[in-house]
C-alpha cells in the first residue's frame, strides 16, 4: 500500500466520501483509466484536450479503489462510487492534489538521496549517466529514475510513486512547458542535490525570452533549506545569476574539467560514431554517446556522483554501461548510417548536432534533415535564421526542411547556392524524396523537435 486513504486525504485537504472502505488505501496511482487496476487510485485530471472526469467511472470498472475529482464535478460520481464500492476525494484542483499527495509520499523516505536535473538541454541523458554511475557503486541500495521522458507537472508525481523502501538513490529530471512548473516540481522533489544542464532556447515561446527561462529553472533550488546543494554550469552565460541567493552550498562544474585533467591523467579520445574512448583514473573506457554535447552532459552527471560521494571505479563503469536512447544521439546502420538526434531540438542542440556531424571524417555524401524547432515564440524566426546561417557554413552536402517555420532557412540556403529541398508539412512527400534520394554510404543527421517525428523517414515503409 502507498498510503491509507487517511494519509491522502490529509496530504491534500479533500473532502472525503466513501462508498466503501473508508479505512482502505491505494498500492498505484494513474492519471489514465486505461492503466487503472484492482487497489489504483484515479486522479482525474483536466487537460487542454480531454477531461479526466470523463473516464472516472471506467477507471473505477477497472479496479480503481478511489478516484480524485473536481469539487465541481463531484456529484455526478456518487452513484457510480456506491455501486463500486469506491472512495471519493473531492478537491479544487487535481492536478496540485496529485502533487501534493506525490510530495507527501517522498517523504516516508527521508533517507532516500533525491537528485533533481534540469535545463534547457541535455537533462534526460545526464540523469540516464548519473543514474548508471550509482546502480555501479557498491554499498549503495536500488536507484530509481523517471522512466523515458515523465519529467513533467504530471510525470514526475507518477514517478515519485514507484519510490519503494528498496531504493537509497532517486535520480529524476524536470522539465517545463509553462511558468511556474519547476517551482511546484521542486515542492514535490525537494531535491537534496540540484542541477541545472544549461540555459537555453527551449520552450522559449511558452515564457518570452532567455532570461525568463533561466528564472523558471532556477527555482529547482527553490526548496532548498541550507542543507542542499546546487551544481551550476561554469560555462553558461547565467553563472551568476543562478548561484545568487541559494539557500546552500553551491559548486561550479565544468564542461569538461574532470574529464581532460592539466596532468593527462584523464583524456578524451574521439571516435566518431562510436563515441570516446575516456582514459579515467589510468583505466580506458568506452562511453558510447557520440558528440561533444554527451561529453557535456557527462561532465554534468560526473560532478553529480562526485557530490555525492560516488568512487572513482563507479564512475568509470557507469559511464561504459550508458546506451544512446531513442532520438538522443542514437545511431541507425544500414545501407545509410543515421545520427537520430531528432527527440527535440532547440536553437542550441541543433548547432551542436550540426557541428557533431560535420567534424565526423566521412567518405560518402552528407546529408542534414532538419525539421521545424517549435515552442520558440516570438523568437522562432531569428532562431531559425541562426539555424540557417549555421547551416550554409556547414559540411552538408545536402540539406533537407521540414516544417512551416524552417522556410526562412530554406531561403538562406537557397540565397547562397546550398543544395537544399523544402517541405512544409507533408510528411509523405519527404519521405518519398528522401528514399530516392539516398544511396549507400550517405550519412543522414536528423533533427528537429518531437511534433515533427523524424524518425520515420528510418521506419517508414
Amino acid at each position: 500500500m502507498l498510503m491509507t486513504f487517511a494519509e491522502l486525504q490529509a496530504s491534500i485537504g479533500a473532502l472525503f466520501y466513501s462508498g466503501g472502505n473508508s479505512a482502505g488505501g491505494f498500492s498505484a496511482c494513474c492519471v489514465d483509466s486505461r492503466e487503472a487496476r484492482a487497489g489504483s487510485l484515479f486522479f482525474a485530471l483536466e487537460g487542454e484536450r480531454q477531461d479526466g472526469h470523463c473516464f472516472v467511472n471506467a477507471a473505477f470498472t477497472a479496479g480503481a479503489v478511489g478516484a480524485v475529482v473536481s469539487q465541481k464535478k463531484a456529484s455526478a460520481f456518487l452513484p457510480y462510487a456506491d455501486g463500486c464500492n469506491a472512495a471519493l476525494f473531492i478537491v479544487d484542483d487535481t492536478l496540485k492534489a496529485l502533487q501534493s499527495a506525490a510530495g507527501a509520499y517522498l517523504e516516508k523516505f527521508p533517507n532516500l538521496l533525491k537528485i533533481g536535473i534540469t535545463g534547457s538541454s541535455g537533462k534526460t541523458t545526464t540523469k540516464e549517466i548519473t543514474a548508471s554511475i550509482f546502480v555501479c557503486e557498491k554499498g549503495r541500495g536500488k536507484v530509481i529514475m523517471n522512466r523515458g521522458n515523465l519529467n513533467s507537472e504530471t510525470g514526475l508525481p507518477l514517478s515519485v510513486f514507484e519510490v519503494g523502501p528498496e531504493h537509497e538513490v532517486g535520480v529524476f529530471e524536470m522539465g517545463m512547458n509553462r511558468k511556474g512548473e519547476i517551482a511546484e516540481l521542486a515542492r514535490v522533489l525537494k531535491p537534496n542535490i540540484a542541477l541545472i544542464t544549461n540555459i537555453g532556447g527551449a520552450h522559449i515561446g511558452n515564457l518570452g525570452d532567455k532570461n525568463a527561462v533561466a528564472v523558471e529553472k532556477k527555482n529547482i533550488f527553490s526548496q532548498f533549506t541550507g542543507k542542499e546543494t546546487a551544481l551550476v554550469p561554469n560555462f553558461d552565460e547565467y553563472r551568476d545569476f543562478l548561484m545568487e541567493g541559494v539557500n546552500g552550498k553551491v559548486v561550479f562544474y565544468e564542461a569538461y574539467s574532470e574529464l581532460m585533467k592539466e596532468d593527462m591523467s584523464s583524456r578524451i579520445i574521439d571516435r566518431g560514431l562510436d563515441g570516446y574512448d575516456i582514459i579515467w583514473n589510468g583505466n580506458q573506457v568506452r562511453f558510447k554517446l557520440p558528440g561533444r554535447h554527451n561529453v557535456k552532459n557527462a561532465a554534468a552527471a560526473i560532478a553529480i556522483a562526485k557530490e555525492a560521494g560516488a568512487s572513482d571505479e563507479s564512475i568509470g563503469r557507469g559511464i561504459e554501461k550508458v546506451t544512446p536512447l531513442f532520438g538522443r544521439g542514437q545511431v541507425v546502420y544500414g545501407d545509410v548510417t543515421a545520427f537520430n538526434d531528432c527527440y527535440n531540438a532547440n536553437p542550441e542542440s541543433m548547432s551542436a548536432a550540426i557541428d557533431f556531424c560535420d567534424t565526423l571524417a566521412w567518405d560518402g555524401r552528407k546529408i542534414y534533415v532538419i525539421g521545424s524547432m517549435l515552442e520558440l515564440g516570438k523568437e522562432a524566426e531569428s532562431a531559425h535564421e541562426k539555424v540557417g546561417a549555421v547551416l550554409n557554413d556547414s559540411a552538408a552536402d545536402f540539406v533537407y526542411l521540414f516544417g512551416k517555420e524552417t522556410e526562412i532557412i530554406a531561403r538562406i540556403l537557397e540565397k547562397n547556392g546550398k543544395k537544399t529541398f523544402f517541405f512544409t508539412e507533408n510528411m509523405q512527400e519527404l519521405t518519398e524524396a528522401f528514399k530516392s534520394f539516398t544511396q549507400f554510404g550517405d550519412l543522414v543527421l536528423l533533427k528537429g523537435s518531437r511534433g515533427c517525428a523524424l524518425e520515420r523517414l528510418l521506419y517508414n515503409k
